[in-house]
């Protein structure tokens, strides 16, 4: 399986567990993501989730070369960009997370990270733009200058400024992000849960209104890319392992 659950009294980690593939999302991976967090939400045996990864990347986003997948019903894309939680969601974050990669992070909760992570949205690097949230949460968890260099440059961060900026809520050495994500995720759930999911709620509501207008902006935005020849060149170059040839849009009529 490309996901894996397991159980720890009141708290449940979700391994994204795709290494030959540094756990990019394909089809089936979305799918097992929102099934083990459709099920973990509706457990009310469970107070906190830690998502962590199996390899030394925690994901390089979409599978371009077959797609990560449509939306699921619960959970958009991925299984989890436009989930609506119950459950406090913690990153365990060791290696890249990179473009749909740090999307997911972005849906978290709070990111715990080791000295190996980096943070980085490399879409404009291939003709395309950040469809799950980028845009909005980026420039929402880091200072706006900061998130549109990376938006701009497709260049990552390293998780030392990803914590100095406040991005990262706590740093580990490497190999302890999960150790460190657990001991967050058992200190939420010493809390009461009808106090930790009303606190919960009442931050997700708090940001649903930006995320609406997010949404429509990011929408906006891929309809401007897709049908440009640059996102099917981006797309080529990458999985031939070259360059991309950047179309001059002077050169069409």
């Amino acid at each position: 399986m490309p996901v894996r659950v397991d159980r720890d009294g009141h708290v449940a980690v979700v391994t994204l567990d795709r290494p030959e593939k540094r756990n990019a999302m394909d089809a089936p991976m979305t799918a097992a993501l929102d099934a083990a967090l459709n099920a973990l939400d509706d457990d009310p045996a469970v107070r906190s989730i830690v998502l962590a990864s199996s390899s030394r990347v925690f994901s390089a986003g979409t599978d371009l070369a077959t797609g990560s997948g449509g939306p699921t019903g619960r959970g958009g894309p991925y299984g989890i960009t436009r989930r609506v939680r119950r459950v406090p969601l913690v990153a365990a974050v060791e290696g890249p997370a990179l473009g749909g990669g740090f999307e997911i992070v972005l849906s978290c909760d709070l990111v715990v990270a080791s000295t190996t992570a980096s943070f980085g949205l490399p879409e404009v690097s291939r003709g395309v733009v950040a469809t799950c949230g980028g845009l909005f949460r980026g420039p929402r968890a880091l200072p706006v200058n900061v998130a549109t260099e990376l938006l701009l440059t497709g260049d990552p961060i390293d998780s030392r400024r990803a914590l100095d900026l406040g991005l990262v809520n706590r740093l580990t050495d490497s190999g302890g992000a999960l150790d460190g994500a657990l001991a967050l995720a058992r200190r939420i759930a010493t809390n009461s849960p009808v106090a930790v999911q009303a606190t919960l709620r009442s931050v997700h509501t708090h940001v649903a209104a930006a995320d609406h207008l997010g949404w429509i902006t990011t929408d906006d935005a891929t309809r401007a890319v897709l049908g440009s020849p640059d996102a099917a060149e981006g797309k080529r170059a990458f999985l031939e392992r070259r360059p991309p040839i950047w179309h001059d849009p002077r050169s069409s009529a």
